[in-house]
This record gives C-alpha cells, structure tokens and sequence, in this order.
C-alpha cells in the first residue's frame, strides 16, 4: 500500500512539473518568439519600446541616437531570443541588452564622431511621449513648473558620472530592485547599493550648482524631491 501511494505521488508531481504544466505568460511569449510567432514580436515591442527608448535617450543624451540604439537592441533580442534560457526576467534580459548598446554607442561616439552641441529648438516630434503628456487638473503655471523640473533633472543627470547616471535611472526613474539592477548591469549587489549612493549625492550637488540656495530648499524643492 505504501509503495503504491509512493508511486501516486510520484506520478502527481510528474504530470505537475512535467510537459504539460501550465507556462507563465512571459514563458508562453518567450516560446513564441522563438517560434518567429509575428503577433509576438508586436507583444513584444509594445511593452518595451517606448521604455527602452526612454532609457536610451538618458543614456545616449540624443534623440536620434537613441533611436538607433533601440533598433539595434530589438534586432538583437530577436536575432538572440533562442539563447534565452529563462535564468533572469525577459525584461531584466533586454534591459541588459539595452544598457551595453547605450554604453558601446558611447563609446564609438567618442572615437568616430565630435561633439556637438545643438542650439535649435527640439524638435517636438522627435521627444520622448512622456514629456508631452500634460494632466488636465493643473493650470499652467504647474505645467510649467514641472516641465522645468523635469528638463533640470534630465540636464543635471547628463553631467553625472555615466556608471552613478544608470544605476539612478533603473533605480529611481525605471524602479528597478537592487537585485534586478545588479542582473542588468552584471555588477555585485554591494556595486549597485554604492553606485546609487553616490550617483544620488552626485545628482544632488549638480542641482544644487544649477540653483541658488534659496530655491534649492524653498522654492521648486527639486533636491530632496526629484529623485527617491
């Protein structure tokens, strides 16, 4: 009788662990893009398009640089996704894939082309959607405000340190956890802890240079609350 309930069991667990267990959503997607399902690919670029895109822009500090970034990331995650074994979240994944394009089109930028610096308005067409969305419960004069945080906030994260400039953006922009910005940028959790640490305090004394002291502690209140 034991033997027997032993083996009930163990075929229980079988049929529970086994081929025809039920697979999570991301699991059913991942399986899907490897089978070159096209539904997919739209899946896929509709939840993390425009993330990517805001990562790289950050990163990159130029719209149509940024752009080409994305394309490069999402022709690698497709040419790629057959070697995704599901040891890290897909998003982990193609954040991690996202942050060393950034970084190696940095580089080049640095060895192939000059710096430029533009002087013409940005064209409108060619921002991040996130800075034209306008809440329709604040006058103008917050809109305004806010814009003027924000646009201070992007400056000041741009003359930061680049290592300290992304792990604040996963951590504080893109609400990563310690360990999910650790997979990402294949660093150690102490790594993380300390380059948030001091890409915070970095991002801190660059606000507080862009200020007077007044309106650093009682005006706009962008230092102690821009950034968690």
């Amino acid at each position: 009788m034991g033997e027997m309930l032993i083996t009930v069991r163990l075929d229980e667990n079988h049929l529970a662990n086994g081929p025809g267990a039920a697979a999570s959503p991301e699991a059913q997607l991942v399986e899907r893009l490897k089978c070159c399902d096209e539904e997919a690919y739209e899946t896929l670029l509709a939840r993390f398009q425009q993330p990517i895109y805001n990562l790289c822009y950050r990163l990159v500090n130029d719209p149509a640089d940024a752009a080409d970034v994305v394309q490069e990331v999402f022709l690698k995650v497709f040419r790629s996704i057959d070697h995704f074994r599901g040891q890290s979240t897909l998003k982990t994944w193609i954040y991690r894939i996202a942050v060393n394009e950034a970084y190696n089109h940095r580089r080049w930028f640095g060895r192939h082309r000059r710096q430029e610096v533009g002087l013409d308005a940005e064209d409108e067409s060619s921002r991040p959607w996130l800075d034209s969305i306008a809440d329709p419960a604040r006058d103008p004069y917050e809109l305004a405000l806010n814009e003027e945080r924000h646009q201070l906030i992007e400056s000041s994260l741009r003359e930061i340190n680049a290592d300290f400039r992304t792990a604040v953006i996963l951590r504080d922009l893109e609400d990563f956890s310690y360990e999910e910005i650790a997979e990402v940028l294949q660093i150690s959790l102490g790594t993380v802890k300390s380059r948030i640490l001091r890409g915070r305090e970095s991002l801190r004394r660059v606000l507080a240079q862009q200020m007077d002291p007044q309106s650093a502690t009682n005006g706009m209140g962008l230092v102690p609350g821009a950034v968690k």
